[in-house]
């Protein structure tokens, strides 16, 4: 087994595992244990992809979760390749906000760009241009945070996924 991860400095890290068994083993293997009831985490899997999801109880706004997409190399070994994240809905409104942000900078820019030519005062807008990256930076310090507050749990599930892969 070959396990290659990327710098941690994305806001979801992700990873590339070769193994000596194949798809259909392993797609079975986390089916197998999804459906046990020593297992505490919550998963689904379809077609080649496992979505791993943190326990209910233990789940809060910044749990990650971990999406796996296991494709065979040949009849007797496969790739997994993995991906650690916050839930698709956090995702979503991280995504929205920043994408919000930018908008709003350009519109800004070219409404100041405006009226600068018209000889306007442009105080209002420069301001606004100052604190949009600001605000960008914030939201990335946030995902930061919930990234290190959701380190443990990210570790938790790559752990189960390594047992099972092992098993």
């Amino acid at each position: 087994m070959k396990e290659e991860k990327n710098s941690a400095i994305y806001l979801r890290p992700r990873f590339r595992i070769e193994l000596d068994k194949n798809k259909t083993d392993l797609l079975n293997r986390f089916n197998s244990e999804f459906k046990s009831h020593e297992c505490k985490f919550s998963g689904k899997i379809i077609d080649d992809h496992v979505v791993i999801d943190i326990p209910k109880k233990e789940n809060h706004f910044w749990s990650p979760q971990l999406h796996l997409e296991i494709e065979a190399l040949d009849k007797e070994r496969s790739i997994a390749k993995g991906l650690f994240g916050p839930k698709p809905q956090v995702w979503t409104l991280f995504i929205f906000l920043h994408s919000a942000i930018a908008f709003t900078f350009i519109s800004v820019l070219i409404y100041a760009y405006t009226k600068w030519i018209l000889k306007e005062d442009i105080t209002m807008s420069i301001c606004i241009l100052i604190a949009l990256p600001i605000l960008w930076f914030v939201l990335y310090f946030f995902g930061q945070l919930g990234k290190k507050t959701g380190h443990s749990q990210m570790e938790n599930l790559h752990n189960f996924m390594m047992k099972v892969l092992n098993k």
